[in-house]
């Protein structure tokens, strides 16, 4: 069901500072996340070895997470380095541990296959965290929905135009009629969009002082495991959409989608933006602006996914704007099934 030997996003390292534990259920394995006392972050199976208790209930001490049920401590590793009256440990007393790397506020974890249980590379970069230009938030929303159908709508931004009238969209000629160019490589797409001489959308003109009409971009960046999302917008013919250097207004989006279960997901995101020319930060605005959009996106997925539970298998008709989409599915099709024929060879 799911794409292995992929880092996926599990979390954000300031989710810490409210709870030293974090327990989520990802790709169907329920993990406990916590913070050693020299700062790194580890990922453990959210079961006791004993009696099955979740570590969740337990307790971060110096040394490691410590069971809340019979007190045995586990390393950041899941060896049991204790049981409270008894001297000796068995062998078999341990806890599956996971790979797991805190890099820009990001926390990635591994999910490899039997032969790979370590990373096949480093997580990936995200640098807009920690640009100076930039200020940036973010949130955790959780989904009744799989997750093929976040990538689906993160890939059409087509819906602006009906789905966020309120925020970033409006005037639905304009979206359905954008240039849109897509491209392939690898594991990855790419989807750019520009809509030249628009209207801004509410968003764009609480945010930004734009003269007039805007020269407006969308460019989308789909890896087996989140996306980011690069939009904004220039006054009207004062600038290149092409320019990777150009001025206006900037929102640069992380959108990690890690599955929950083959029903359900977790979608993580962070929403970066620059200053506008008068120095004074516009965060607070694009933020919650941001998270009234998503917040429209989860009720029409929800719905969506409701509705296809309840139709079946009935068939379904593309148009011109998903063809990013069908082209994600595709390459998790093709990995799936690769890891399946493997499998099966396997056994």
């Amino acid at each position: 069901m799911f794409a292995l030997n992929q880092w996926y996003v599990a979390g954000f390292g300031w989710e810490f500072e409210s709870s030293p534990l974090v327990a989520r259920t990802l790709l169907n394995k329920p993990i406990v996340l916590f913070r050693t006392p020299d700062g790194a972050v580890a990922a453990l199976e959210d079961r006791c070895c004993h009696r099955s208790l979740p570590l969740s209930c337990g307790t971060v001490e110096e040394r490691g997470l410590r069971c809340g049920y019979h007190g045995l401590l586990f390393s950041a590793s899941g060896a049991c380095l204790e049981i409270p009256g008894q001297e000796k440990i068995p062998s078999k007393c341990k806890v599956q541990s996971y790979q797991i790397v805190e890099k820009n506020q990001i926390l990635w974890i591994w999910f490899g296959d039997e032969e790979h249980p370590t990373a096949l590379q480093d997580p990936p970069e995200y640098p807009w965290h920690s640009d100076a230009r930039y200020e940036f938030r973010g949130d955790i929303y959780h989904y009744d929905a799989p997750y093929q159908l976040i990538h689906d709508n993160l890939l059409d931004l087509s819906h602006l135009g009906y789905v966020h009238l309120r925020t970033i969209g409006g005037d639905p000629s304009t979206h359905m009629e954008a240039d849109m160019k897509v491209h392939s490589a690898g594991d990855s797409v790419r989807v750019v969009r520009h809509m030249r001489n628009s209207k801004p959308p509410a968003t764009y003109a609480e945010a930004w002082p734009f003269a007039g009409n805007i020269d407006r971009w969308q460019e989308i960046e789909f890896d087996v495991t989140h996306l980011r999302i690069w939009t904004g917008a220039v006054d009207a013919n004062t600038e290149s959409l092409d320019d990777p250097n150009r001025n206006g207004f900037h929102m640069r989006g992380l959108h990690g989608v890690t599955p929950e279960t083959e029903n359900t997901s977790h979608y993580f995101w962070t929403m970066a933006t620059n200053l506008p020319p008068s120095g004074v930060s516009n965060m607070t605005k694009v933020f919650e602006q941001t998270a009234l959009t998503f917040e429209e996106d989860k009720v029409v997925i929800e719905a969506q996914y409701q509705n296809l539970q309840r139709f079946g298998t009935n068939p379904q008709v593309d148009i011109h704007v998903d063809v990013g989409a069908n082209r994600a599915r595709r390459i998790i099709a093709s990995l799936t099934n690769k890891q399946n024929a493997s499998a099966t060879t396997l056994a």
